[in-house]
């Protein structure tokens, strides 16, 4: 969710992206992590710092870029990029509703003294320090979320928390790859291979999207505006937060994460991270051009 300096009233959205829809599916069951010492290179003239790309939120008040990746979490907002807090393997990645927090999951750097995988941990200050909420040593939530209600994630099991503390297991009959939500509303959705499941109630139940196109990513512009992009970066776009979709223009190049924030009516603006650096649309998903950011 992108990040902003308004409670619930800003625009925010964020999407904790995968690689790719199948590698996502896959790297949802638990792990023991990246190997002590092992960094990813940056992506050769791409303006990216790593090569491994898990999340992007852009802030709608400042339009700060932040990148959450294998090697940490980075400044993108101009280049070069700079390196905030730590190196940890940010997996999941979301922001929350009060400007400068986010929360996170996925695997501690080399150096790092966080237990591995990282459960839930939280940062208040903009990613530069985190907090242990939960979940330490068991969960590596890489689809992870935000609602008006708590937290969905999803670590191989679907689960929603109000607090980050506390957890009720939700049964469902999908395999999450990736989540969207945004602090303004309980609709949650999921992406999944056989397309898109959606709940109005902060992830307790879920009814599949009928006609909905098969997207690999999904992010909130606002409490009803969500872009969604296929695995061969087809842009979508709703107004009604997931319920019906329209087919808008098409991203190049492998996707590797997105956000939005709100723009004109109908027209939010759309960031995505590809392998060929960061572009961003300004009419609704229709056109994209390269971002200053990347």
């Amino acid at each position: 969710m992108p990040i902003s300096s308004k409670t619930m009233s800003r625009s925010t959205a964020v999407m904790a992206g995968a690689a790719a829809l199948v590698l996502a599916l896959a790297a949802c069951t638990p792990s023991t992590g990246p190997t002590a010492g092992a960094s990813s290179t940056r992506q050769a003239g791409s303006g990216l710092p790593s090569t491994h790309i898990h999340g992007l939120t852009v802030s709608g008040d400042t339009s700060q870029v932040l990148l959450a990746t294998h090697d940490g979490l980075f400044d993108v907002t101009k280049q070069p990029a700079s390196k905030i807090g730590g190196t940890n393997d940010l997996m999941g990645f979301t922001a929350g509703k009060d400007a400068g927090v986010f929360y996170a999951s996925g695997h501690p750097g080399e150096g790092s003294g966080l237990p591995n995988p990282l459960g839930l941990i939280k940062s208040v200050d903009g990613g530069k320090t985190w907090e242990q909420l939960s979940r330490q040593g068991e969960s590596d939530f890489h689809a992870l979320t935000t609602t008006k209600s708590g937290i969905v994630a999803f670590d191989g099991t679907l689960r929603t928390s109000p607090d980050g503390k506390t957890w009720k297991t939700i049964t469902a009959g999908f395999a999450a790859a990736a989540l969207a939500g945004h602090p303004g509303t309980d609709t949650v959705l999921a992406t999944t291979p056989d397309g898109i499941q959606r709940s109005t109630n902060g992830g307790t139940t879920w009814t599949p999207v009928q006609s909905g196109p098969i997207i690999q990513f999904a992010t909130f512009a606002n409490a009803a505006e969500v872009a969604g992009v296929e695995p061969d970066g087809t842009v979508h776009y709703s107004a009604d937060a997931g319920a019906t979709w329209t087919k808008k223009g098409r991203i190049d190049g492998q996707v590797l994460a997105i956000a939005a924030v709100k723009g004109a009516d109908g027209n939010p603006r759309i960031w995505a991270a590809t392998a060929d650096g960061i572009v961003v649309s300004t009419d609704g998903g229709t056109t994209f051009r390269p971002s200053d950011a990347g």
